[in-house]
Parts: C-alpha cells; sequence; structure tokens
C-alpha cells in the first residue's frame, strides 16, 4: 500500500493566520525563526521552511494564530465534490479513533456559500472514512479537541489543511485568571515587540488587569518561548512527525531562557482582585515573580521616568460609562504630561473616539484588532519642553 503524500510535503510552503493589520510584523518575525520565501497576504503569511522551522514557527512565534500546512487543493463546485475529495484523504494517517476532532471553515464567493455547512460536509466524510475503514468512528469536540482541520474555499478553489498548532497560538496556558473584555495574548505580544521594548529599560503597565501585556514582556525579556506551557501542539499527528527534531528545537530554544533583574517590569491596578489574580498568571511562568505587581491607582504613582509604558485602560465599550471613562482618560493624560517626563507610552484604545482625551499628540498610530474591537495603538513620546509654561 503507497503512503499518500500531501501538498505540504512537495512544497514544504505553509500558511500562518494572524490577526488583520500585523502581517508585516508577523513576516519579519517568521523570517527570524527560518521561514523563507516569506510573502504576507489578507490575514495570514505564506512561507516555505523545513520540519524545524515548522517546530519554531508553532512553539517560538508570538504573533501567529495558528500554522497550517496545506493537504489538497482542488476546484470544488458543489458538495458532493467537496465530500468526495475530503472522503479521499487517508485521515489514519494523521489521527485515530480514539482522537477528538474538530473542523473550522471559511467559505467566500463560491457556490457552497456556508462555512457551517461545508465543515459539517467535511465532518461527515472523515466520519465515514473511519466508519467504512474501522466499523467505528472517532468523536467531534468543538471547544478543545485532539486535532483541527480548516476548510477553506474561496472562489470555488478548496483548500484542506491540518492546523500545526493545534489550536489557536493565543492560549499560552499562564491566564488562569481573567478580567472582563481581557486582552488576547497574541494583540498584548504584538504591542511589546511594535513598543521596540529590548528590556534594557524600565517597562510599566499601570492598568495591568489579568497581567497579558507583563506576561507577554516576561516573555519576550526572558526569551521564554511562547509556546512553553502548551502541552501540545498539531504538527506532532503529522505523519511525517519527527520527534527527535523537535526535541532538539524545543531543548534549543528552551536553553536560551535567562532570568531578568527584579523591577524591571512592574505593573499595577486599581483592582486587588486584578492585582491577585495578574500575580498568580505570572507565577506560572519562569521568573514571573520577578514581576513586581502592586494594587494601587495610577494617579498615586509619584513618577516614571525613562520608562517603556505600556498600557491598556478600560474603554467603557461594554461598561457603557462614556462621561467616566472620559475623565479618566483625561486624568491620565495629565499623569502621562507631568510624571512620566523622558518616558515612551503606548496606549492601545480599544475605542479609537477615547485617543483625543488625553491631551497628547501620538507620534503615530497604528489599527489593531483585539477580538471585536477595531482599536488603535498610539505611540506618546514624553519631553519635558513640551509642558513648560
Amino acid at each position: 500500500m503507497t503512503t499518500q503524500i500531501f501538498e505540504y510535503q512537495k512544497t514544504n510552503r505553509y500558511f500562518a493566520q494572524i490577526a488583520s493589520g500585523l502581517e508585516e510584523l508577523g513576516a519579519a518575525e517568521v523570517k527570524e525563526l527560518g521561514g523563507e520565501n516569506v510573502v504576507p497576504a489578507h490575514r495570514g503569511i505564506y512561507f516555505e521552511g523545513d520540519a524545524a522551522t515548522l517546530y519554531r514557527a508553532n512553539y517560538q512565534s508570538r504573533v501567529l494564530t495558528r500554522v497550517l500546512a496545506p493537504l489538497v487543493k482542488f476546484q470544488c463546485h458543489n458538495e458532493k465534490y467537496l465530500y468526495r475529495k475530503m472522503k479521499e484523504i487517508e485521515w489514519d494517517q494523521f489521527f485515530s479513533l480514539k482522537n477528538t476532532f474538530a473542523i473550522f471553515a471559511n467559505v467566500s464567493n463560491s457556490k457552497i456559500t456556508h462555512s457551517q455547512y461545508a465543515a459539517l460536509v467535511a465532518k461527515d466524510a472523515i466520519v465515514d472514512y473511519f466508519r467504512e475503514k474501522t466499523g467505528d468512528r472517532p468523536n467531534v469536540e468543538r471547544l478543545n479537541p485532539d486535532v483541527w482541520i480548516s476548510v477553506h474555499i474561496e472562489k470555488n478553489f478548496a483548500t484542506i489543511s491540518w492546523d500545526t498548532s493545534g489550536g489557536s497560538l493565543h492560549r499560552r496556558g499562564y491566564r488562569k485568571f481573567s478580567v472582563e473584555a481581557p486582552m488576547q495574548e497574541t494583540v498584548a505580544a504584538a504591542i511589546v515587540r511594535l513598543s521596540e521594548w529590548d528590556g534594557k529599560q524600565k517597562f510599566y503597565d499601570p492598568f495591568c488587569g489579568s497581567g497579558t501585556l507583563l506576561a507577554e514582556a516576561l516573555m519576550v525579556a526572558a526569551k521564554i518561548p511562547a509556546g512553553f506551557l502548551r502541552e501540545k501542539f498539531g504538527f506532532q499527528f503529522l505523519p511525517d512527525f519527527d520527534a527527535d527534531l523537535w526535541q532538539q528545537v524545543k531543548k534549543k530554544a528552551d536553553g536560551q531562557v535567562s532570568e531578568i533583574p527584579p523591577d524591571l517590569i512592574v505593573g499595577s491596578d486599581i483592582s486587588a482582585d486584578a492585582a491577585e489574580g495578574a500575580k498568580s498568571n505570572l507565577s506560572l511562568l519562569p521568573f514571573g515573580n520577578q514581576v513586581k505587581i502592586q494594587a494601587i491607582d495610577f494617579e498615586k504613582i509619584q513618577t516614571l521616568e525613562q520608562t517603556t509604558i505600556v498600557a491598556n485602560p478600560p474603554h467603557g465599550i461594554r461598561l457603557g460609562k462614556k462621561e467616566e471613562i472620559k475623565k479618566l482618560y483625561q486624568k491620565f493624560g495629565n499623569f502621562l504630561k507631568h510624571r512620566c517626563v523622558t518616558s515612551t507610552a503606548f496606549i492601545y484604545f480599544g475605542d479609537r473616539t477615547l485617543i483625543q482625551f488625553i491631551g497628547l499628540k501620538p507620534s503615530w498610530r497604528k489599527p489593531l484588532r483585539n477580538g471585536g474591537q477595531d482599536g488603535r495603538l498610539a505611540k506618546f513620546e514624553i519631553f519635558a519642553h513640551h509642558f513648560k509654561k
């Protein structure tokens, strides 16, 4: 019996998904991790690489959402053909009856018009493949399956891919405590990267919430791989998975982890519960106890000079307190002007209309989506001569 050869094995070409607006940032990171022929696309990045590069992209990337390995590609004008082509794939090369699976589908400008319907057809084909071969079927698990499969149909052209990440890479594993509307880990990592913070200057988050920005800063400063706490990856199910090579990649990355100085990364929040939760989350990471977190209102902080200030203040979209929120931003702007001279602030505005209330002119602003929010990241350089009377 001949073993089926899949698309990614012929080309060594993969597609990394990423949040809209971060394509160029992600492309630069993929190149750093060894990717070749890197081409940014809409909400993603095409790249080529060997198995080690694929493992690194999943284990060490801070901003990618997931990495897909294409299995088959074909013209697809109806659901019967989709079912047939899905059933031709030798799924038992990837997983067995004991594994759970899930399918995520995306359909646009095609005769098959509904993503959920495409996913259902694909699921039926996989179930029937196993049932005809073994007399039994694997189970579908929507929330936390063992393996994920992607169905992408655009202009009647289908690409069936294996999710080599095994679920979204933003799930780092350190966020056991959460606050309302938390920042996604990959977005926080993108903000830290866009700040160009190099770990030499103090890093401070005065609205730390559950500590996501602090954790991502710690992982950068201590060179902790983004996937350090993840228990499994989808590439471990690939038919050509090389366990020895994966251990080499992991060992090399883990070997770069190094201690950070105390008080290099500091955070605070007005909520004592949030501060305690952030401490608890950080404690799951190496050297997380070196990150100082306290419960304090930012207005009681005496001074933050020569500091990289990074923050995601409350924006009130879900809280319905627009006037209170405006005043909060005005106070925060005054705090930056008068107590943070010589510092640089990178503020994420989940509601971009709030930028005007800071009372400072941003050096730049960049669109940045966080979940459903079409937010903006703005940079403020705070110089003493700006505020002389």
